[in-house]
């Protein structure tokens, strides 16, 4: 998910009444629901950092030392304003057991949240290399900041004028976000059953199906299947059920590009990330796409071109 909305849970978890539990608690909250996300910044290296992204930082190891480098900083600057004669008077004091379990929680929410996109995100790494997908909400999804951005903003508001159930807005958003993602879980799984059933019928039993939800749409889902060197596509309604679209050939088969990959690492990187490769001809190069991110808006950004290298022999 994006950075945003893992704020707004860092946020909404401590005005359910987490923040009370030790100083620096809200700030500890919020830093740590963002803290695997460290490796953005190696979206400097343009297509090889989708191999790169939600790896190493979203796996157990990270998850166990993160959380500890977070604690260890906040209690040195709750120091640190001490000696300067800087703390706030009405900071309360600072409980280090709670203040690492909060950290904690807060780092853990955040690949729970990754894994319900369709981007992927690696959960055992560096012990496995393999992609986990949830496939039950859009990576931005507006719904999910509208509601935790409200109840967040409705539970300070109380809070202010020391309502005494101040943390009940809280507890709502973040029972009604829970809600929505099982309902969203329980469609995509829906959209999936029906269209491999479709697909079955049509002779590509065994297909993998991803439903894919867009953006806004919460009710409805791209359907994008492949199976025995062919992929395609579909759509599902809430209420219509799954259509399905007969499929074209991947191009994965492509004698060349074994040869080519050798040779180039952005190309490698990109189809270790990408979940449902397609290869297209344009010219004498290959061009690789990802059938998940093949809309208009989209196609640019996840694509790399493949051409053959100055020492490559290939039919």
């Amino acid at each position: 998910m994006d950075n945003l909305t893992h704020s707004l849970v860092g946020a909404v978890l401590g005005q359910m009444g987490l923040k009370k539990k030790t100083a620096l608690a809200m700030p500890t909250l919020i830093l740590a629901a963002n803290l695997p996300d460290i490796d953005a910044s190696c979206a400097f290296y343009g297509v090889e950092s989708l191999a790169m992204r939600r790896g190493i930082t979203h796996g157990p190891i990270a998850l166990l030392l993160l959380p500890v480098l977070l604690w260890a900083a906040m209690i040195a600057f709750d120091r640190w304003q001490t000696r300067r004669g800087t703390r706030p008077a009405t900071r309360p004091p600072l409980h280090r057991g709670w203040l690492l379990a909060l950290a904690y929680i807060g780092c853990l929410s955040h690949p729970a949240l990754d894994w319900l996109n369709n981007y992927g995100v690696r959960l055992l790494e560096p012990f496995s290399h393999r992609w986990f997908y949830g496939d039950t909400l859009f990576i931005i999804d507006l719904w999910i900041w509208l509601a935790l951005g409200l109840s967040v903003w409705l539970s300070l508001r109380r809070e202010r004028r020391e309502t005494p159930d101040w943390r009940r807005p809280a507890w709502i958003g973040f029972t009604a976000v829970c809600a929505y993602i099982f309902a969203n879980g329980v469609m995509t799984g829906q959209a999936e059953a029906q269209a491999a059933d479709l697909l079955r019928r049509s002779g590509q039993g065994g297909a993998l199906v991803v439903a894919s939800p867009p953006p806004i749409a919460f009710w409805r889902r791209d359907i994008f299947w492949r199976g025995g060197g062919r992929y395609g596509s579909g759509a599902y309604a809430l209420g219509r059920g799954s259509t399905v679209e007969p499929g074209v050939p991947t191009g994965m088969d492509d004698m060349r590009l074994r040869a080519w990959l050798k040779s180039d690492p952005p190309a490698r990187a990109f189809l270790f990330w990408a979940r449902m490769p397609v290869a297209t001809r344009d010219g004498d190069a290959i061009v690789l796409h990802d059938q998940r991110y093949m809309q208009p808006l989209a196609r640019d950004n996840f694509k790399v071109r493949v051409t053959a290298p100055d020492t490559a022999s290939y039919p």
